[in-house]
Protein backbone atom coordinates (compact mmCIF):
# COMPACT_ATOMS: atom_id res chain seq x y z
CA UNK A 1 0.00 0.00 0.00
CA UNK A 2 1.28 3.38 -0.42
CA UNK A 3 1.87 5.98 1.98
CA UNK A 4 -1.28 7.56 2.92
CA UNK A 5 -0.10 10.35 5.42
CA UNK A 6 0.26 13.21 2.75
CA UNK A 7 -2.38 15.51 1.79
CA UNK A 8 -3.66 14.62 -1.14
CA UNK A 9 -4.58 11.74 -3.59
CA UNK A 10 -4.70 11.68 -7.34
CA UNK A 11 -7.12 10.58 -9.57
CA UNK A 12 -6.12 10.16 -12.94
CA UNK A 13 -8.15 9.74 -16.09
CA UNK A 14 -7.12 9.25 -19.55
CA UNK A 15 -9.74 11.35 -20.96
CA UNK A 16 -9.02 10.41 -25.02
CA UNK A 17 -10.63 6.66 -23.78
CA UNK A 18 -12.72 7.90 -21.57
CA UNK A 19 -11.01 5.69 -18.40
CA UNK A 20 -9.69 5.14 -15.06
CA UNK A 21 -6.09 4.52 -14.85
CA UNK A 22 -5.36 5.55 -10.77
CA UNK A 23 -7.97 6.95 -8.00
CA UNK A 24 -6.17 6.41 -5.28
CA UNK A 25 -2.45 7.68 -6.82
CA UNK A 26 0.30 9.71 -4.76
CA UNK A 27 2.69 12.75 -6.10
CA UNK A 28 6.79 12.58 -6.01
CA UNK A 29 7.56 15.81 -5.98
CA UNK A 30 10.62 16.35 -4.11
CA UNK A 31 13.44 15.01 -4.37
CA UNK A 32 13.69 12.87 -1.47
CA UNK A 33 9.62 11.76 -2.70
CA UNK A 34 11.06 11.03 -6.37
CA UNK A 35 14.45 9.23 -5.00
CA UNK A 36 12.31 6.64 -2.92
CA UNK A 37 9.21 5.96 -5.78
CA UNK A 38 7.79 2.59 -5.27
CA UNK A 39 11.11 1.37 -3.84
CA UNK A 40 9.71 0.29 -0.42
CA UNK A 41 6.31 -1.33 -1.46
CA UNK A 42 5.67 -5.14 -1.56
CA UNK A 43 2.77 -4.52 -4.29
CA UNK A 44 0.76 -1.62 -6.00
CA UNK A 45 -2.91 -2.93 -6.01
CA UNK A 46 -5.12 -1.86 -9.30
CA UNK A 47 -6.58 1.60 -8.56
CA UNK A 48 -3.17 3.28 -7.21
CA UNK A 49 -0.29 5.16 -8.68
CA UNK A 50 2.72 6.94 -8.46
CA UNK A 51 3.05 10.49 -10.39
CA UNK A 52 7.18 11.27 -10.65
CA UNK A 53 7.17 15.12 -11.66
CA UNK A 54 9.48 16.42 -13.07
CA UNK A 55 10.81 12.95 -14.28
CA UNK A 56 12.56 12.00 -17.21
CA UNK A 57 13.58 7.96 -17.07
CA UNK A 58 12.74 5.47 -13.81
CA UNK A 59 14.58 2.27 -12.68
CA UNK A 60 13.28 -1.30 -11.26
CA UNK A 61 16.66 -1.92 -9.58
CA UNK A 62 15.12 -3.10 -5.84
CA UNK A 63 11.37 -3.55 -6.17
CA UNK A 64 9.52 -6.12 -5.57
CA UNK A 65 7.21 -6.18 -8.59
CA UNK A 66 6.89 -5.24 -12.34
CA UNK A 67 5.13 -1.87 -13.11
CA UNK A 68 3.34 -0.26 -16.46
CA UNK A 69 5.76 3.27 -16.74
CA UNK A 70 3.77 6.00 -18.94
CA UNK A 71 6.04 9.01 -20.11
CA UNK A 72 4.22 12.37 -19.93
CA UNK A 73 4.41 15.35 -21.85
CA UNK A 74 3.54 18.55 -19.41
CA UNK A 75 0.52 19.29 -21.32
CA UNK A 76 -0.14 15.24 -19.75
CA UNK A 77 -0.01 13.74 -23.03
CA UNK A 78 1.06 10.23 -23.56
CA UNK A 79 4.76 9.92 -24.96
CA UNK A 80 5.96 6.43 -24.12
CA UNK A 81 4.52 3.79 -22.62
CA UNK A 82 7.35 1.07 -21.16
CA UNK A 83 4.08 -1.69 -19.75
CA UNK A 84 5.21 -4.68 -17.26
CA UNK A 85 8.55 -3.46 -16.91
CA UNK A 86 10.02 -6.07 -15.14
CA UNK A 87 12.47 -5.50 -12.24
CA UNK A 88 16.35 -4.35 -12.53
CA UNK A 89 15.91 -2.14 -15.93
CA UNK A 90 15.91 1.19 -16.78
CA UNK A 91 13.96 3.23 -19.48
CA UNK A 92 13.73 6.90 -20.59
CA UNK A 93 12.22 9.13 -22.18
CA UNK A 94 14.27 12.40 -22.55
CA UNK A 95 11.47 14.33 -23.93
CA UNK A 96 9.01 13.81 -20.84
CA UNK A 97 8.09 16.04 -18.10
CA UNK A 98 6.86 13.60 -15.31
CA UNK A 99 6.17 9.58 -15.08
CA UNK A 100 2.88 8.09 -14.37
CA UNK A 101 3.69 3.79 -12.55
CA UNK A 102 0.67 2.01 -12.02
CA UNK A 103 0.21 -1.54 -11.95
CA UNK A 104 1.46 -3.58 -14.28
CA UNK A 105 -0.95 -4.43 -17.12
CA UNK A 106 -3.01 -1.27 -15.99
CA UNK A 107 -1.87 0.48 -19.61
CA UNK A 108 -3.57 -2.70 -21.13
CA UNK A 109 -6.40 -2.80 -19.91
CA UNK A 110 -7.25 1.01 -19.94
CA UNK A 111 -5.90 0.56 -23.85
CA UNK A 112 -4.06 3.35 -23.22
CA UNK A 113 -1.90 4.41 -25.89
CA UNK A 114 0.75 7.24 -27.05
CA UNK A 115 -0.91 10.38 -28.20
CA UNK A 116 -3.53 9.81 -25.21
CA UNK A 117 -4.94 12.97 -23.57
CA UNK A 118 -4.49 12.03 -19.67
CA UNK A 119 -5.89 14.40 -16.67
CA UNK A 120 -4.78 14.74 -13.16
CA UNK A 121 -7.30 15.79 -10.53
CA UNK A 122 -6.24 16.26 -6.96
CA UNK A 123 -8.56 15.47 -4.41
CA UNK A 124 -8.04 16.51 -0.77
CA UNK A 125 -7.96 13.70 1.57
CA UNK A 126 -10.89 13.68 4.28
Amino acid sequence: MLDRSLPLTLVIRNLTKQSLLADRAILANTSATRRTGLLKHDSLPEGEGLLITPCEGVHTFGMKFPIDVIYLSKKRVVLKIRPEMPRRRISFCLRAHSVLELPAGMAGKTSTTVGDQLDIERVEKE
